[in-house]
């Protein structure tokens, strides 16, 4: 059975693809000496499950040591009906600087660990329609140097918020025919205000006399259709209206979508390339300290996801977990999560998207911690602008994203004479905005705000007392915020720049420490103290979510967290997904009505919680045809 069979673009769909998930020759590489030991031409000697990184238990290897490099090899037959086609080979993300051979010549290289690129096998002999090929990967992770890797522990053992590292593969690898005019990723932009989505389409190359046309549909049929020449630019454009009685704005109430269907014509009218995607007609602006949806004020309840799995790591088990985690979010009454130091795989935001589930994309910028002169030690470096964008322009069209965070916990003093973390900060942030103009920003998330036109300002407080947690946000009305410190300073030394006023709110707190089977030395830890009983652990939540939600210059909160990861057991769930509490009670403290709603006049109706997605539970799927591979 292949591990992970499911389509893993669901948001740029085209009808036919190979999965080559399933077993791959695999080797350690422990000296990172395999390309001179012949490691390209020769059988390696183990085996492994991809797409489950070798540190998992999916994996079939399990090896949770330091892997400098590791090594996989595959063969495969390109399905002869392909033909005419040129033949893309994806990898939706390795960790962390992969090379590919194909057939004994290099393909392709990418940097960074958490986001998908692709080698184009038209230039490599015998990777065409009918023939066998073989794959061969290497992939370097050193966990040296400024190197991306979110929350992957830099030693042994797990320690307290770092956890067991991601080598090598660990999303979805497939083959894909092409066009040789074939479309890039379409980018949909809504626009309430005029009821249109726009589509910005570009293209791998063009030839006079090619058009683009595109349709947009509901479940009623055609909403709006169109198209336009598109000219020698690599980049064709068009409105797709929708009528006032069509009209259906995404939310978490009603988390509509419209399909799209685009198709690249030739000089005759005939189709050369077709894809489909997805839409949702949604807005998110700012209003004073309001941060808006659809125009309105809506408080956003988060939770704190970070996305690892007991047996599969940073890989989800199958895709149902993807959707259960959503669901069990909702079930504890949050509407939606920051996305914590990883970047979630696309079928995770699909999901989100269908069941109206906000999240924050952030980028897993752990890593950047170097030794060095004391206040110096935070050196993020030109990869990182480079890897965001990536992600950016990835995942730019889902409605679930309302906000973007390219920065996490980054701190250092305010000086001018240490400036490549507010150079690396401000290019992330620049970045962000030139490539979305519809979503806020915040500059880095806790700590240190270091970009004045930041478009969100927030701290995190992992304060347990209630009465201190309470005062330390009370001087928010007189725009003097709760700001994060130096870690372990006595000093009150400037880490941000000044508050300007901007939309604020809590995005990490909470994390209470609930494990009562916990015993010495075993690790387990959270924040604060862990409560004497569950009585004392609801008292607790609720008059920290209360003070939250009673505040009105706060636009949101991001409770720490959905699930223990290993030793740290702060969860609403435990890590296998289990209940730790009575949900209801979890749930009910947080539909208190927030202050910034009621302001409006928003009073939010309580809803019948979401109920969690049972194995074989049907979410539409994209309709796709993957050919089925044997040995």
């Amino acid at each position: 059975m292949i591990p992970r069979p499911e389509y893993p673009r669901p948001q740029f769909v085209r009808p036919n693809w190979l999965c080559l998930n399933g077993e791959w020759e695999f080797e350690i590489d422990a000296g990172d000496s395999g390309l001179e030991r012949g490691l390209v031409t020769r059988p390696l000697s183990g085996r492994i499950s991809v797409p489950f990184c070798p540190e998992s238990k999916l994996s079939g290897v399990e090896n949770t040591d330091f892997l400098n490099a590791v090594w996989y090899r595959r063969r495969v037959k390109i399905p002869s009906e392909w033909e005419g086609s040129s033949v893309l080979l994806h990898f939706q993300a390795v960790d962390y600087d992969a090379t590919v051979w194909v057939n004994g010549m290099e393909a392709g290289r990418h940097r960074g660990g958490f986001t998908p690129f692709a080698c184009d096998l038209q230039d490599i002999s015998g990777a065409f329609p009918g023939q066998v090929i073989e794959i061969v990967v290497r992939a370097r992770d050193a966990h040296r140097g400024s190197q991306p890797r979110g929350k992957q522990s830099d030693i042994y053992h797990n320690k307290r918020c770092l956890y067991t590292r991601c080598t090598g593969i660990w999303q979805t690898v497939w083959l894909e025919p092409v066009s040789e005019y074939a479309m890039k990723r379409p980018r949909l932009t809504p626009d309430i205000e005029r009821n249109v989505i726009f589509l910005e389409q570009t293209f791998s190359r063009t030839r006079p006399g090619l058009r683009l046309r595109a349709r947009l549909e509901d479940k009623w049929g055609v909403v709006s259709q169109g198209d336009v020449p598109v000219g020698a630019s690599l980049l064709a454009s068009l409105e797709l209206p929708v009528p006032e009685d069509r009209r259906r704005l995404w939310s978490p109430d009603d988390p509509h979508l419209y399909d799209v269907f685009i198709e690249l014509l030739d000089e005759h009218g005939l189709v050369i390339d077709q894809v489909s995607s997805y839409a949702g007609l949604r807005s998110v602006a700012i209003d004073g300290k309001a941060v808006l949806l659809n125009g309105r004020p809506l408080f956003q309840r988060l939770v704190l996801d970070q996305g690892y799995y007991p047996h599969g790591l940073l890989t989800a088990p199958d895709d149902d977990a993807l959707k259960r985690d959503i669901a069990l979010s909702l079930d504890a009454g949050f509407n939606g999560a920051r996305l914590h130091q990883k970047i979630f795989e696309e079928r995770f935001l699909y999901h989100a998207d269908r069941l109206g589930y906000l999240v924050w994309g952030e980028f897993p910028d752990w890593g950047c911690n170097l030794s060095g002169p004391s206040g110096d030690n935070q050196q993020p470096d030109s990869t990182y602008v480079t890897q965001w964008s990536e992600a950016l322009e990835r995942d730019y069209s889902h409605p679930c994203i309302v906000g973007w965070c390219p920065l996490n916990e980054t701190w250092q003093i305010i000086t001018d004479r240490i400036r490549r973390l507010d150079d690396v900060t401000r290019g992330m942030f620049l970045t962000t905005k030139l490539a979305d103009r519809t979503r806020p920003v915040i500059d880095a998330s806790g700590y240190s705000h270091r970009v004045l036109e930041t478009d969100i300002y927030d701290s995190h407080d992992y304060e347990q007392e209630p009465a201190r947690f309470a005062e330390n946000h009370t001087g928010l009305a007189e725009g003097k915020p709760f700001l994060n410190r130096e870690p372990n300073s006595t000093h009150d030394i400037p880490l941000s720049v000044p508050y300007r006023g901007q939309p604020f709110f809590v995005s990490e707190f909470g994390g209470i420490w609930w494990n009562p089977d916990a015993g010495p030395g075993d690790g387990s830890w959270g924040y604060g103290k862990c409560p004497a009983s569950l009585e004392e652990f609801y008292a607790r939540f609720e008059v920290l979510c209360r003070t939250l939600l009673d505040n009105p210059h706060m636009f949101g909160y991001c409770y720490t967290q959905l699930t223990d990861v290993f030793q740290e057991q702060n969860g609403i769930y435990r890590f296998d997904r289990t209940r730790k509490f009575d949900l209801h009670r979890i749930r009910q403290a947080q539909r208190r009505p927030a202050a910034i709603e009621a302001d409006e006049g928003v009073f939010p109706q309580p809803q019948t919680p979401a109920q969690p997605l049972k194995k074989g539970d049907a979410i539409e799927e994209p309709q796709v045809s993957s050919a089925v591979y044997s040995a």
